[in-house]
């Protein structure tokens, strides 16, 4: 019996071994230049185009495709590969919008014109999230081609409005459609790689994520002639109010996340980034090291705490007028299990004014539990990195910004972002997701989608 499911095994994986992935690198080129040279910027929003492209292409492989839809112009698309059960659907998803555009800033090399040179292609969604798009594409044809039988359920949910509304994406797919893409495990956005002059540095798995929970501080006085001062300046109580929410050092709090990445962190960085890294939950000197983050490594300040950023404030109309009133608009990210009524009244404390006005303003997004480590996917994720990414780490992460994988981690389901390699040095000198010159390298598109692909077949083939 043993040498019979042995057998079986290896009739399974073969078909994914004897690919050829020199002709499907050529593939995956063409799929990806296609998706970024349509135009999916959001707002306005119109994803249709896409998401007809990738409809035509699953229907051409025999794929049953779906679409749903909210609001014109604006659908998301589900393809399924049936398994057998034994396991729960593992789903791959990306998001066909992408943030728009100021065409005046692509000076080189057009928002959508995929171009290929110095070894990057060059557009809008290049890292943001067409990459991922293209690999979950990939990985269903691949899946289909090979016909390796299946445990789980493999989803494709293309969806539309991550970049500026949910409502007619991942809101309205999980809200109203959920049976179409309900599974244990995600794969979405949020991650990467870190490269460095060609050297591997770590594989950043987006386990956890902080919440935004935006708030407007409003202050009310007096209106009068600029030439007299008055002691309830709205302006003046609200600039004293900004000051003191931004300068809070709101308390530090570490999740399984944080403190794992932390730790592994410290063995693949320099003996003083070590020794600060370590000494993170010593109390002695964790206020000192925590202060040394605030200044140098913001990113890493931000992923301890719920943190606070001004971001907007209105006042006034007229230079000799004092207003009667100011707003300011406090961009908070909440760690995921945040207690809001102990934290905003700690901020009021803060600010110390009882006449400044709190709004809370709802998130969409809601929090969730971090994702597990312990997990056949994590560690599923861990060896691929040693296979594909060699000499690297893997580090899960929490992420200060927001993706749609929090509604689904609201679920239950085990979400993970991850993404190609990208040079450490691009987002500095402009190159990075959301900028005005967004590239990926191409060899490392390739790569990932043979990284996403092995990660999906191993993760759903039978057993």
């Amino acid at each position: 019996m043993r040498f019979w499911f042995f057998l079986l095994t290896i009739a399974c994986l073969c078909p994914a071994q004897n690919l050829d992935w020199r002709e499907l690198d050529a593939e995956t080129l063409k799929h990806f230049q296609a998706l970024v040279r349509i135009n999916t910027t959001d707002p306005p929003g119109n994803e249709q185009p896409a998401v007809d492209y990738l409809k035509e292409v699953l229907e051409a492989e025999g794929f049953e495709v779906k679409i749903f839809t909210k609001w014109p112009r604006r659908p998301n698309l589900v393809a399924r590969l049936k398994g057998s059960g034994k396991k729960k659907p593992v789903l791959m998803m990306a998001h066909t919008d992408t943030v728009n555009i100021d065409p005046k800033k692509w000076v080189d090399h057009g928002p959508f014109s995929a171009d290929l040179a110095d070894g990057h292609i060059y557009g809008r969604g290049t890292v943001d999230d067409k990459d991922n798009l293209t690999a979950s594409l990939m990985a269903m044809l691949l899946l289909k081609r090979s016909g390796v039988a299946l445990d789980r359920d493999v989803i494709f949910l293309a969806e539309s409005g991550e970049e500026g509304n949910t409502r007619v994406g991942i809101k309205f797919m999980v809200e109203e459609h959920w049976p179409e893409i309900e599974a244990e495990f995600c794969l979405a956005e949020g991650g990467g790689v870190a490269l460095d002059n060609g050297r591997l540095l770590s594989m950043n798995v987006a386990t956890a994520e902080k919440v935004p929970a935006r708030t407007i501080l409003k202050a009310v006085g007096n209106a009068g002639h600029g030439s007299v001062p008055l002691a309830d300046n709205a302006i003046a109580r609200l600039s004293a109010a900004v000051a003191k929410a931004a300068a809070w050092r709101t308390p530090m709090k570490l999740n399984d996340t944080t403190r794992t990445y932390f730790e592994r962190l410290a063995t693949v960085s320099t003996p003083e980034q070590a020794e600060r890294y370590n000494r993170l939950t010593d109390p002695e000197h964790s206020a000192e090291v925590q202060e040394y983050l605030r200044l140098h490594e913001p990113r890493h300040y931000s992923m301890l705490r719920t943190s606070i950023s001004p971001t907007i404030i209105q006042a006034g109309y007229r230079m000799n007028i004092i207003p009667s009133e100011g707003e300011a608009t406090l961009d908070i990210r909440a760690v995921p299990d945040e207690d809001y009524d102990a934290f905003f009244a700690a901020l009021k404390t803060e600010i110390g004014d009882d006449s400044i006005e709190l709004e809370r303003m709802l998130a969409e997004r809601k929090p969730g539990k971090p994702s597990p480590l312990d997990t056949e996917m994590f560690r599923l994720l861990e060896q691929k990195q040693k296979e594909h990414y060699p000499g690297a780490i893997t580090l899960p992460s929490m992420l200060t910004g927001a993706t749609d994988m929090a509604f689904l981690r609201e679920r239950g389901v085990a979400a993970y972002g991850i993404g190609p390699a990208i040079d450490v040095q691009d987002a500095p000198k402009g190159y990075g997701a959301h900028s005005d010159r967004e590239r990926i390298l191409e060899k490392e598109l390739y790569r990932f989608v043979r990284f996403n692909y092995e990660v999906i077949r191993e993760i759903a083939a039978a057993q």
